[in-house]
């Protein structure tokens, strides 16, 4: 795939989980796939695989939010396999607490999937909205 179909994927896969159908990016995802949070909080860590990814990570985040995260893309920037997305998020926690994160993605391709994701992250308000 070219950067600009990378692009358009990692465009739409945001555009979906804005709308709560994080499915559309599962399939998206190598079987292998290493998605990592930066920092310390309750949902930092490197996941490994498509379970993983589904069990762990999306399942602690839905967990601890009221709906979807909603992304707005600020930019994208695309070389090679790699894309760069600039985002803001806004959402709400269980608990009522606005959690409105920034967020700088990078998204690694291979084989027409998306092979890494390391998310750049507010982990303070990670902390503050989302708990320990």
């Amino acid at each position: 795939m070219s950067s600009e179909d990378n692009k358009r994927v990692l465009a739409q896969a945001y555009a979906e989980i804005s709308k709560g159908n994080g499915q559309w990016l599962l399939e998206r995802l190598a079987d292998d796939i290493e998605w990592t949070i930066i920092g310390t909080t309750v949902m930092s860590g490197v996941y490994r695989g498509k379970t993983e990814v589904a069990t762990k990570l999306f399942a602690n985040l839905r967990s601890r939010l009221a709906g979807p995260v909603v992304f707005t893309p600020e930019r994208f920037i695309a070389e090679g396999d790699h894309v760069v997305m600039q985002a803001k998020g806004t959402a709400t926690s269980k608990d009522g607490k606005p959690y409105n994160n920034s967020y700088c993605i990078i998204a690694g391709f291979a084989g027409g999937k998306i092979k890494t994701m390391i998310d750049y992250v507010d982990t303070e308000l990670i902390t503050s909205a989302l708990g320990r």
